[in-house]
């Protein structure tokens, strides 16, 4: 049986309440959730960061905590597992800002996605914040898009893994890809340019 029909299967036992079907679940999507969360955590400062398994275990508690079922399939769980886990690092990023009393916001240059949070620790917590603001305000404007970018930058999946979570083609990611970035970076140049 492949993952994504396994991983359905799980979900609608775990929906009837079966609870051996969760901790199937929890042991089948363990080792993709820690993958993605160790691409979040690689590189930075030794001492700084979150650790890729206390980063999955946040992810878990907030997203498990309760909604046990709560998902139709594979890709709508990690789509929930992906927007925990960039609110979980833009909170980090905004404490470890609030310590500086940084307000400022500073160019992002989205050339190095997705190596931001590999930056030096401050400067990469400032392009992180910058990077969500704009983000956000894109969300507003272009949904998909806008997840698309959660999607590979967040969390660090292929074209081909993006497009199966959001239902469109690899050349449609593609495609929504080289927009958004175009977006934001011109978004992200025009701010760094006001201040």
């Amino acid at each position: 049986m492949d993952s994504e029909r396994q991983l359905t299967l799980l979900l609608a036992g775990m929906k009837a309440g079966d609870e051996r079907c969760h901790a199937e679940f929890v042991n089948a999507v363990y080792g993709e959730l820690k993958r993605m969360a160790a691409y979040q955590v690689q590189g930075e400062p030794a001492g700084n960061s979150m650790q890729a398994s206390a980063l999955v275990n946040e992810v878990y508690l907030k997203i498990m905590g309760g909604k046990r079922g709560e998902w139709q399939n594979r890709a709508h769980f990690f789509a929930a597992a992906c927007s925990t886990m960039r609110h979980i690092l833009i909170d980090r990023a905004r404490a470890r800002r609030a310590k500086k009393r940084d307000g400022n916001l500073k160019r992002v240059d989205l050339d190095d996605l997705p190596y931001l949070a590999m930056a030096e620790h401050d400067a990469g917590a400032e392009k992180l914040l910058a990077l969500d603001a704009a983000l956000q305000e894109f969300a507003r404007l272009d949904p998909r898009l806008a997840r698309l970018v959660e999607l590979r930058y967040f969390t660090g999946l292929t074209f081909e893994e993006a497009a199966h979570v959001l239902g469109v083609s690899s050349r449609t990611a593609k495609r929504d890809w080289d927009k958004a970035r175009a977006w934001l970076r011109n978004r992200t140049m025009g701010a760094a340019d006001a201040t």
